[in-house]
């Protein structure tokens, strides 16, 4: 990951992953992140991560085109 990280902060400890696209403004729709979740553009803390459902922690590092946010409390 190089470049600026972001930080996002959450109303509560977890969100879903497609969700925290929408909400960083690193996409802008539903259905853009699920399709970039599923093409394998998106990872999170470095891995490629294809599960638009998985839980986000606080902490957690999310990755699209070259832009990052970090999960924040």
């Amino acid at each position: 990951m190089t470049g600026r990280i972001n930080d996002i902060s959450i109303g509560g400890d977890s969100i879903r992953l497609g969700q925290f696209l929408k909400y960083a403004g690193l996409l802008d729709s539903g259905g853009d992140a699920k399709e970039a979740i599923l093409d394998g553009f998106v990872t999170v803390n470095g891995e490629v991560d294809r599960r638009r459902g998985r839980q986000l922690q606080i902490g957690d590092v999310v990755t699209l085109d070259g832009r990052s946010a970090r999960v924040q409390r």
